[in-house]
């Protein structure tokens, strides 16, 4: 399955964030994925580079758009 999203929230960007960062409006191949430690639900952005902090984002940034099932 591939899921797509749409970033609504590119506000707040870490000054020590290195690497991509979403663009509000635009729409993104992601996965969705509980966070290891607090089990929170966060963004992966497939494609996007980003060293540090991890590169993960909230899932309140983005809202889903589709999801296609590939068979």
């Amino acid at each position: 399955m591939q899921q797509y999203a749409r970033c609504i929230d590119a506000s707040r960007r870490p000054t020590d964030h290195i690497g991509d960062w979403p663009a509000p409006g635009a729409v993104y191949p992601v996965q969705y994925r509980p966070n290891a430690r607090t089990g929170q639900l966060q963004v992966h952005v497939l494609g996007f580079y980003a060293e540090r902090p991890y590169g993960a984002f909230n899932f309140q940034r983005f809202e889903p758009v589709a999801q296609l099932w590939l068979n």
